[in-house]
């Protein structure tokens, strides 16, 4: 007999629930048990959620207030806290370094960038820089006469034409006896003063740039320091350019 049920089973043909109709194509796929089931179950929850929801207003209290209510705002469809205008959070740019990168290595680029500016410094020796605050040279004579004949060219004993530099200003003797070296021609003049204000940007860029590499190694440290479990009080807020400031509990050591 289990012989026979054995050979029955072998010989069943497995039934497929019908496809869609030929005169019924236009409709889509024929939906299935399994379909029917997967759409109803997604229809009866948001039926119950707005049930609920619809319950939660009724039964909610007029007087009830959350300091949320005040602190927050939407934006794009999502309830997101406000900021107050003291609050002053980091940059994105400071964000992305002190999430990848780590202290030292952030110390490390900030120590090179430091060595390039004191290269760039003694090259240039800042004898013409815009930033540099301007020398005053204070000439005295007898009386109001000589004040008004004053030639400083002639009291410098130095060309006319040369009186402004405040640097490489030799004498009339000078230029009488030695050559001019260096650059004479305007062209040559005018190449050398673009790449002279070129190296300056440069310069002014690396500054720039140590000077944010010191904030956020800064900003690092501090926020290290805030894992020690000691008590501290804030003292100063963070900015964008400068490392929040805690006054620590002494504690002593052991």
């Amino acid at each position: 007999m289990s012989s026979f049920r054995k050979a029955l089973k072998s010989r069943q043909k497995n039934h497929h629930e019908r496809s869609q109709v030929s005169t019924a194509k236009h409709l889509g796929l024929l939906e299935k048990k399994k379909d029917y089931k997967l759409r109803a179950d997604d229809y009866h929850k948001k039926q119950n959620t707005l049930s609920a929801l619809r319950k939660k207003a009724l039964e909610k209290n007029p007087d009830e207030f959350y300091f949320k209510m005040i602190s927050s705002q939407l934006k794009d469809g999502v309830h997101v806290g406000k900021k107050s205008n003291e609050e002053v959070e980091v940059t994105e740019e400071q964000k992305k370094v002190m999430r990848t990168q780590d202290i030292k290595y952030v110390e490390m680029k900030r120590v090179a960038e430091a060595k390039k500016i004191e290269r760039l410094k003694g090259q240039l020796h800042l004898l013409d820089a815009d930033s540099k605050q301007k020398n005053s040279h204070t000439f005295f004579v007898d009386s109001k006469k000589e004040v008004q004949s004053f030639d400083l060219a002639n009291h410098l004993n130095t060309a006319p034409e040369l009186v402004d530099r405040v640097y490489n200003r030799p004498t009339l003797q000078t230029l009488e006896t030695k050559s001019i070296q260096g650059a004479v021609e305007p062209h040559s003049m005018e190449k050398l003063a673009r790449q002279r204000k070129h190296q300056y940007k440069i310069l002014s860029q690396r500054i720039d740039r140590e000077k944010k590499m010191f904030v956020i190694s800064q900003k690092i440290q501090t926020r290290k320091d805030l894992q020690d479990k000691n008590k501290k009080v804030k003292v100063k807020k963070e900015t964008p350019n400068a490392a929040a400031i805690y006054k620590f509990e002494a504690k002593r050591k052991r």
